[in-house]
Parts: C-alpha cells; structure tokens; sequence
C-alpha cells in the first residue's frame, strides 16, 4: 500500500522544465486512517513589496505547508493565520536578548506575543535569537541562555510550556568537524555555551534548530564539490569511513554530522530539526550554482525525500523535520544578490521559477494590498505593538544567511511542487484513500 502512494507521490508531468515534481507531503494509509506530515517554510518579510499576511494564507495553503516559522512575532500575521491549523515558530531577535533576560520582560512578552494569539493561532515554539554562537560576541552568547531560561520560566509560569518550547537556531559553524559524519563535532571554543544549551533543551524536551545549506560549500568550492551530491542527484556517493555508511547527499552527511557532534557530548537521544535549507535562483557572478534549475532540482528532491519519508543514513527512522527557505523573495536583504533571492515565490505570487506539479493550475497569485512595514526578517523580535523598534543594524543572524560562507571554505564542509496546489492535494488525498480502502 506504501508503495503505491509513493508512485503516486512519484507521478512527473511531462514538460518542458527540468523537474515537474508533486512533493510536498506523504499521506500513509494504515487501517483506513490518513496520517499527514509537510515540510515547513520560513516567512521571512525584510522587504518592501510583500503581499498583506492575509494574501499570504492562501498561498501557503496552496502549497500544503502546516509549519511556517517566523523571524518576529508579528501580530499581522499570526491575527492573519488563526484558525488555519497551521502550527508557528516565532521567533525573538538577538538585539532583544539582553533586556529578555528579566523575567518580567519575559514574561510580559510571552504575554503579549504568544498568550494572546493562543489557541487560535498554533503557536509551538519560541526561537530566542538567530545564529548567536558564530557572532562571536560573548556578551552576545552570554545573554542567549539566560534569555532563553526567562521565556520558559515565563511559559511555565503561564502554563504554556507543555504546549510551547524553547530553542534556538544555529549555524552549521558551530561545528569543528562535519565530516566525516561520524566523527563530527562542536567547535572547542563553543563548548561550554553548547553543553549548557544542550542541558537546557534536554530538560526542557525541546529540539536542536540547526541552518544547513549545501549551497554554501558548492558555492566555495564549485571544482572539487560534486553539483550532483549537493542536488540530490543520482551520484556514486562517499563512505563514511567510521561507520560504514554511505551518503548520497550533503544535507544528509551534515545532519548526521550534528547527530554524532550532539552524542559525543552525551545528547545522542536530542532531536534535530533543520530550521533553514533552501537554494538561491540567481547570484553575482562568483556565485557559483545560483540558478533557477538549481533551485528547483533542490527543493524539488529535498522534497521528494521528505515525502518518502526517509531519515538519514545514521538515523533512518527518524523524521525529517525541515524548513525549507524561503517563502518570498525579499527585495531589502543586504549582502550578495544570492541573499535576495531564495525565495519560491515572487512578491506577486507566482512561482520564482517552474515547480508547479500540475499544468494550468497556479497558486493564487497576489497583487495590491503589499505590506508597508519591513520587518520579520529576524529585525523584530515580537510584536510591533509592543516591541523597540528595528535597530538601523540588527544582529539578528537573519539579514545575511551567507555570512558564513568563508568558514565553509576554510573548513571544506563535505568532501568531494513544485508545490502542492488545492487541487493536487485534494486529488492525492481521494487516491490514498481509495488505496487504504483496497
């Protein structure tokens, strides 16, 4: 039975474009009952040009995402997407770390933040800062425990913390060492931030975020990096020369390189989700790899895998908890032009390049009515009702997501659908249920 919903979730279109894929979710029949499980999407918003929140409830619907996480806790949108089921991170900036610290802040913006969206909107967890730890800045990584302690005593204290977790993303530089996979560890330096942080999620039942982006390394390396292996294409693949394994990707040999980094500190069983992965469609000149046919082969296979419901090589029963970034296209991101154009859409609506599945139908296509205000873009940390204004220059780890491209270089991080529209998702969930039937 299995199998047939995987041909079905198999299904290509013939077409002009190099990939016509309809992955975006697994729907597994078992005694009559359809259970669910899609990829996530970052909603960043650090642009000028944006469609309303409102306009965006629909395109996110369009394309089968239930996790969407955010940079702020913007009140727009989580007013804008009460009573759709989709489930939130939100997230607290690190400019606001310092003043979070004091449980009475905290708590006054769980209050307003969390609180008073609940249970309309789903909200499951806070991300307190971005990239904290590869600042290095110690007054900065100083701060992010004492912060993240504050909102969950604060969550405690409301009675919202069997509902709502605590985390915070990190880069994938806070390894030392991520390949092999089964060797992989944390930066020294990091150590004693890292096992602090490590106990508090433990405790706590909370995941380790991690931002994992092949592209960086191809990006750094373009001679001696297969295109193949960072694309999930068919390739010959590395073993790893520890365990045995072989890897056929690079996001898969990373993700077990967090695993192993994670064990060797004692946190073998601490789940790992990946809070950002995604493929730029254009960049500079010296940004090898950034094109529309890259992206779509990246994110369409990334995809695909999720849908087969496949774990890693080291972890092959694990579910693969993955934000795909990112929703928009974003005008108003600093850095190179790669940073401006991770998106899958375009501010209008329409596709950033070919992904849709099903000839003829497009995703609602959204013009008019654009947000004014930048913000989501890790500049604001919570509501904009009752939150400091964005700083002109923001550590929030969000504005560059590239800004560890150089240490990718020096460390040589690895050797060597479209979307579903209403209609494709409706048509796939009749078929699984036709199967479960037989």
């Amino acid at each position: 039975m299995t199998m047939a919903i995987i041909r079905l979730l198999s299904y290509r279109h013939s077409s002009s474009s190099s990939l016509l894929l309809l992955f975006l979710l697994i729907a597994v029949a078992s005694r009559g009952a359809v259970v669910v499980a899609s990829i996530g999407i970052n909603y960043g918003r650090i642009a000028n040009n944006l469609p309303s929140p409102e306009n965006v409830v629909p395109l996110v619907r369009s394309i089968g995402a239930t996790r969407v996480k955010l940079y702020d806790a913007d009140p727009r949108v989580l007013r804008a997407f009460a009573n759709t089921g989709v489930q939130f991170i939100v997230g607290l900036g690190n400019e606001y770390l310092f003043k979070i610290r004091n449980p009475k802040q905290a708590q006054d913006w769980v209050k307003t933040n969390v609180q008073a969206y609940l249970p309309a909107t789903t909200i499951t967890c806070i991300a307190v800062g971005n990239e904290v730890l590869t600042f290095n800045d110690t007054s900065l990584s100083g701060n992010l425990l004492p912060a993240m302690q504050s909102v969950h005593a604060a969550l405690v204290n409301l009675g919202l913390d069997k509902q709502v977790s605590v985390t915070t993303a990190h880069s994938l530089a806070v390894l030392e060492t991520s390949y092999p996979p089964s060797v992989g560890a944390f930066r020294r330096d990091l150590a004693d931030f890292l096992s602090q942080i490590l106990n508090f999620l433990s405790k706590t039942g909370s995941p380790f975020l991690i931002n994992a982006y092949p592209y960086f390394a191809y990006k750094a390396d373009p001679k001696h990096v297969s295109l193949d292996f960072v694309l999930f294409q068919a390739n010959q693949g590395v073993v790893d020369p520890g365990s045995g394994l072989r890897y056929n990707n690079m996001l898969f040999s990373q993700i077990d390189a967090v695993y192993s980094a994670l064990a060797s500190l004692g946190y073998k069983r601490l789940p790992v989700h990946i809070s950002e992965t995604g493929w730029p469609s254009k960049g500079d000149e010296d940004e090898a790899g950034a094109t529309p046919d890259n992206a779509e082969v990246y994110n369409g296979n990334l995809m695909r895998l999720i849908a087969q419901n496949k774990g890693t090589p080291m972890r092959p029963n694990s579910d693969l908890n993955i934000y795909l970034f990112a929703l928009f296209n974003e005008n108003m991101k600093p850095g190179p032009t790669s940073e401006r154009n991770y998106g899958l859409f375009k501010p209008d609506g329409s596709p950033a390049y070919q992904l849709l599945g099903t000839p003829g139908i497009q995703p609602p296509v959204v013009v008019g009515n654009t947000s004014s205000n930048v913000s989501g873009g890790g500049g604001g940390s919570g509501s904009s009702e009752n939150s400091p204004s964005m700083p002109a220059s923001s550590t929030t780890g969000y504005l560059s997501i590239s800004s560890h491209a150089s240490w990718v270089r020096e460390r040589r991080l690895c050797v060597g659908l479209p979307f579903f529209n209403q209609l494709a998702l409706l048509q796939l969930a009749v078929a699984v249920v036709v199967v479960g039937k037989l």
